[in-house]
């Protein structure tokens, strides 16, 4: 979906593709539209990068317009941890994982190849978005993420997900110490990897999570397929850049439902 900002340049927004119900509002930006310049060209919408502020404030502006948000996003200081935070709950943003089960407030992650997660209940109840690079796949940020939606009144049976935009399975090499990490932990895992030479394996981050939730007991799990990586007229991509901007996603229910 694209969407005019008030400069004359379109921004693209990714919608999450699943049966949510018809409240959630869940998407995820491209780095099409947008002031910011360089190798941030587009709608970066990163504070922690080094990207102009004012040229990432004004892309906060065209964003939040765009979307008719109903609140400022919460914008999580993320680190590659498993903590989750309930955003009405707490003042201290340091975290990979964030959900409410309040009308109107908006949950975000930032990535550049990171997963971001998207999680919802049958009856959209709650949401909850959570940022899955691998070491926080690893920590278990996703499992974190299911429990704090129990907490919310959501059953791991009821929840649904939606797997945004992230480095796809050609293009995410890792080395012997990540294969060791992830199939010590759960030998299904092992499948994600596909070996390239003696020191080298490229990885699956999708399957990964995939296999996390499918022990988790959630059966509904929707989207992947889109490279970060593969796209650069599309997506930032921390791999293949380096010194790049971020997209957001984003998660919220209609406070007029």
């Amino acid at each position: 979906m694209a969407v005019s900002s008030r400069t004359g340049s379109e921004i693209e927004i990714i919608a999450a593709d699943w049966p949510a119900a018809a409240h959630i509002h869940a998407c995820t930006t491209t780095r099409k539209g947008g002031v910011s310049r360089g190798v941030y060209q587009g709608l970066n919408l990163a504070t922690h990068v080094h990207d102009d502020a004012g040229h990432v404030a004004r892309n906060r502006e065209i964003l939040a317009h765009q979307l008719k948000l109903p609140a400022e996003p919460v914008w999580l200081n993320q680190v590659h941890s498993a903590r989750v935070i309930r955003v009405d709950a707490t003042t201290d943003l340091t975290a990979d994982a964030a959900c409410t089960d309040q009308p109107g407030a908006v949950c975000a992650v930032l990535t550049a190849d990171c997963l971001p997660v998207f999680f919802t209940d049958a009856a959209g109840s709650c949401v909850g978005i959570a940022h899955a690079g691998w070491r926080g796949l690893h920590a278990g940020v996703i499992s974190a993420t299911l429990e704090m939606m129990q907490t919310l009144a959501a059953s791991a049976g009821e929840i649904m997900v939606w797997l945004g935009p992230a480095i796809g399975p050609n293009a995410f090499e890792v080395g012997a110490e990540v294969v060791e990490a992830f199939s010590s932990k759960n030998p299904a895992n092992s499948a994600a990897f596909t070996r390239t030479d003696a020191d080298h394996w490229l990885c699956d981050i999708y399957r990964l999570a995939r296999t996390e939730l499918a022990l988790a007991g959630v059966e509904q799990v929707y989207g992947g397929g889109l490279c970060t990586h593969g796209d650069a007229g599309r997506f930032y991509s921390w791999r293949r850049e380096g010194e790049t901007g971020r997209m957001a996603s984003l998660i919220w229910m209609d406070p007029a439902r």
